[in-house]
C-alpha cells in the first residue's frame, strides 16, 4: 500500500513538511522498484533532505559513532564527551539511531580504523 500525507512511516514524523512530502514520493517509487521498506525509508529520507535543503546538513546537529578503546561511543561532532557508550557497535547503533532521529540529527558512523563507513539521517 503506497504511503501518503496521512499514512507514512513513523520515521518521517519529525521531518519538515516539504521534506516529508518528497520522502513519501521517493519511498513509494523505491518500493515500486522492488526495494524493501526497511531500505527504501532511509534512502528516501536522505534523498528528500538533499533535494529540499541541498547537500549540506542544513544546520542540523551531527552525531558520530566511533570506537574508543574497548568501547563504542556516540558523541556530538567536535565534542570529546560521550553521550552513550556500549561494548559493541551494534548495541550502540540500536540506541543511537532513535536518539539521533528524534533530534532530527545526522549520524556519521565510523569503522574501527576511523574511516567513515556510513551517514544516516534516521534510526
Amino acid at each position: 500500500m503506497p504511503w501518503n500525507d496521512q499514512d507514512y512511516p513513523d520515521s518521517f514524523k519529525n521531518l519538515d513538511e516539504p521534506v516529508r512530502e518528497k520522502a513519501i514520493e521517493i519511498a513509494n517509487a523505491l518500493v515500486r522498484d522492488g526495494y524493501e521498506d526497511s531500505r527504501a525509508i532511509p534512502i528516501a529520507m536522505d534523498q528528500a533532505r538533499e533535494y529540499v535543503h541541498g547537500d549540506d546538513d542544513d544546520g542540523r546537529q551531527v552525531y558520530e559513532v566511533r570506537e574508543d578503546g574497548e568501547e563504542w561511543v556516540l558523541s556530538k561532532k567536535g565534542s570529546d564527551r560521550a553521550i552513550l557508550r556500549e561494548d559493541t557497535k551494534d548495541d550502540l547503533l540500536e540506541k543511537a539511531k532513535p536518539r539521533v532521529n528524534d533530534s532530527n540529527g545526522v549520524l556519521k558512523i565510523y569503522k574501527g580504523d576511523g574511516e567513515l563507513e556510513d551517514t544516516l539521517y534516521e534510526g
